[in-house]
């Protein structure tokens, strides 16, 4: 690929491993060319910008993006803080992308719907790999095509929500009744709160955004007190949800599961399990769900469904490129059993890169949380150690680009400020409980364990500032 050095880097996404990547080519002395579709940096992180994460500021800074941002006299936030959404945007993204190396090549308004290599189909061999990418977008002003010398696909998943079907396929009446259905995480005590205040709602999911729109439509049902919910779970119990607070690395969303189980016992949230959606009917302005509960017919009237069941990667644009994926979790083939849901959270996803993310296609890759196809697990963390490896194997720098510099928080990240929580007022006692065991911590485990009633760990409720909390894991 020496011949094709006077290219730039395309970069599809100006998400925070987008941008990262961007930041880590500039470090390199290679020029990026940065595609994102939405208007503005963070465009996917803007949808749900009232949100907060799991995850401290420390991890959510690129190490390359942060040796730019400093040189231009930048601030950076307090290391232990809890941004949202919007102020990962606001006060980090943003003024990454306004930095002249990325703004000069950044194109806002500009949605990929095409890579191939010139004058090479999918199926040509000859000269192939010494053919440049070709891109092809959409802007405002038409279609445009532009060569690279290779391609970091950092475009994620925001934009292709999991639809009901527990088959994986919308279910009739899905799309009619669209108007009347979120996916994703609303701003339901904030700009949609008309939407919901004093409506029953259905909730359908079980992980950690539909424990926070359930947490968030408990808190407008304070102000509404005639808000209904209703937590639909596809499993038989809510144990695999709440098994030792959520059995997770990071005390914030052991938190969140803590205070999702209080409410349940104090009955705020009516509990279905075992439920699946057969068909939605829009009857006058509602809706009435067919569904089956703990294989049973059931039937229940709402006004509003919010879909909290995943998002999957949009491949459609790749048809013309050599791509290999896992069956099952749609990731690269040696990535998958590294990030299969079943045996794995975030905390316990060993650190990867190029060897992991390789494609058939030489140069080209995809990062970030599309990387991990349909796996819910990935962290910002985890993205930036993807792109640091992926931009070093560009660069020629094969050793840098195979070694492992990224120590995830598997222990739990117990220095975060900013939002009171039951692990943080207790000491947080270490480490997330093993998953046959009701306990929100190891060492409140291990009591349990020699029949005490526990180490008291979860004696005081989460407080409910600050609860809307979500991992630092969606690209733009």
């Amino acid at each position: 690929m020496n011949m094709m050095t006077d290219l730039p880097v395309a970069v599809i996404g100006a998400g925070p491993v987008g941008l990262a990547a961007a930041a880590h080519l500039v470090e390199r002395g290679i020029r990026p060319l940065i595609l994102e579709r939405g208007e503005s940096v963070g465009a996917a992180l803007l949808e749900w910008g009232h949100v907060r994460v799991f995850s401290p500021w420390e991890y959510n800074i690129d190490a390359a993006a942060r040796a730019l941002l400093d040189r231009s006299g930048w601030t950076a936030p307090d290391r232990r803080g809890l941004p949202t959404g919007g102020e990962i945007v606001r006060d980090y993204l943003a003024p990454l992308g306004r930095l002249p190396a990325i703004a000069a090549n950044l194109k806002l308004g500009a949605e990929v719907n095409a890579i191939t290599r010139q004058g090479h189909d999918k199926v040509a061999n000859d000269g192939r790999n010494d053919a440049p990418f070709v891109i092809r977008y959409r802007d405002a002003g038409g279609e445009h095509r532009v060569l690279a010398r290779a391609v970091i696909d950092a475009s994620g998943t925001w934009w292709r929500p999991n639809p009901i079907g527990v088959d994986g396929l919308p279910v009739p009446g899905e799309g009619a009744a669209s108007a009347r259905i979120a996916y994703g995480i609303p701003d339901v005590v904030g700009e949609a709160r008309d939407d919901y205040a004093g409506k029953r709602v259905l909730v359908i999911g079980g992980g950690h955004s539909a424990i926070n729109v359930a947490l968030a439509l408990m808190e407008l049902q304070d102000a509404a007190p005639s808000t209904d919910i209703f937590w639909a779970l596809r499993h038989a119990s809510v144990d695999r949800l709440l098994g030792g607070g959520l059995n997770d690395q990071l005390p914030e969303r052991g938190a969140l599961g803590l205070a999702a189980k209080k409410a349940m016992a104090d009955g705020r949230l009516n509990m279905l399990t075992g439920f699946a959606v057969d068909r939605i009917e829009t009857q006058g302005e509602g809706l009435v769900v067919d569904a089956h509960l703990a294989g049973k017919p059931f039937s229940l009237a709402v006004d509003r469904i919010v879909v909290t069941t995943g998002f999957r990667p949009d491949l459609s644009f790749l048809s013309e490129i050599r791509i290999a994926l896992d069956p099952a979790v749609e990731a690269p083939p040696a990535l998958a059993p590294l990030i299969d849901p079943n045996f794995h959270s975030c905390g316990t996803v060993p650190a990867h890169g190029i060897a992991e993310l390789a494609h058939p296609e030489p140069g080209f890759t995809i990062v970030g949380s599309k990387s991990y196809g349909r796996a819910p697990t990935f962290l910002m963390a985890t993205g930036y150690e993807q792109v640091r490896s992926v931009v070093a194997d560009i660069a020629g720098d094969h050793a840098a680009a195979r070694e492992v510099r990224l120590v995830l928080p598997e222990t739990g990240v117990c220095s975060a400020v900013g939002v009171v929580t039951a692990l943080e007022s207790a000491g947080c006692c270490g480490g997330p409980a093993p998953a046959a065991i009701d306990a929100c911590c190891v060492r409140d485990a291990d009591a349990k364990a020699k029949g005490a009633s526990g180490c008291g760990c979860a004696t005081t409720p989460a407080s409910t500032e600050g609860r809307e909390t979500m991992a630092a894991s969606v690209d733009a």
